[in-house]
């Protein structure tokens, strides 16, 4: 029997993109109030086989987030722009990425690893090591969620992510996909990349634990190459999660994740809403004429 297909997306600048089984929309809000829309194929590497296979499917999503994710923002940022003299080329976008990977990985990998270095002559076990690294690293990461979520123009991107999931939430639901009707569901969602991520650093505190206290560059280097493993185990505990809900066990081992989504979502408006709708209702439309393609 198919697995049922899990729409979901990530909001933009101004804007909302949904990811249906063969392309993925992007919706923006223009300056002058009109929407823009680009519904663009996904590559056959997003929607094979390796996608659906069990641990090696995470990589996949990552890799598919990462380009998705950087062509809606590069769409998104050129026509919330568009009324300015100058737009920002896709070239700029790869580079502000590349910093801000670099930039992830410094303060949320290393730094925990090197701050935790300079209590190491008080520290015995290689267990508690890990579990002070550990706590670190989340304290970092909550420490810069609170603090990017205070900024305005984050404000309004978090709104958008809070009509995605709302949107989202209601069309798993069955509800009607009108503004009156998506309002009353929440902002959070188990599938959210927000859980992903929390689910990233808990897990990473026990994959190194089990490499234990190494040489200083060892560590190093395993905290960057053990990334991708992290990520592909907590993408399964994430997947698993969403679809036991009805488990009171997981749902409780879920909740930290959908409470951390409070600090990246606001209450979106209407207005909001009717993008994160029409994304949703772009790739609906061009799945459903794919399937009726496929049956003809």
């Amino acid at each position: 029997m198919a697995q049922k297909f899990h729409y979901g997306g990530q909001a933009v600048m101004e804007g909302v993109m949904m990811r249906g089984q063969k392309t993925a929309a992007t919706v923006v809000r223009r300056p002058n109030g009109e929407l823009a829309i680009k519904n663009k194929p996904l590559s056959t590497i997003y929607t094979g086989r390796l996608r659906k296979t069990p641990f090696i499917r995470g990589v996949v999503v990552l890799l598919e987030s990462l380009v998705l994710g950087i062509s809606s923002l590069v769409y998104s940022a050129n026509v919330a722009l568009e009324e300015e003299e100058e737009k920002i080329s896709g070239v700029s976008i790869w580079l502000i990425l590349l910093v801000s990977l670099a930039f992830a990985v410094s303060l949320f990998f290393m730094a925990p690893l090197f701050l935790t270095k300079i209590l190491d002559p008080y520290i015995n076990s290689s267990l508690v090591f890990h579990l002070i690294e550990g706590v670190i690293r989340l304290a970092i990461f909550l420490g810069y969620l609170w603090l990017i979520s205070l900024l305005p123009d984050i404000k309004r991107v978090f709104a958008y992510h809070g009509a995605e999931h709302k949107t989202i939430n209601a069309y798993e639901d069955g509800a009607s996909l009108e503004a009156k009707a998506i309002s009353k569901y929440s902002t959070a969602h188990a599938r959210c990349g927000t859980a992903f991520l929390l689910a990233v650093l808990i897990i990473a505190i026990l994959v190194f634990a089990l490499i234990g206290r190494q040489a200083v560059w060892l560590m190093v280097v395993s905290r960057i190459l053990l990334l991708p493993v992290i990520a592909s185990l907590a993408y399964e505990v994430t997947q698993f999660g969403s679809r036991h809900m009805d488990n009171g066990f997981v749902r409780a081992i879920m909740a930290p994740g959908l409470w951390l989504q409070s600090l990246t979502t606001r209450e979106p408006d209407d207005s909001q809403i009717e993008v994160a709708v029409t994304a949703l209702k772009e790739v609906l439309a061009t799945d459903q004429e794919t399937a009726q393609q496929a049956s003809s």
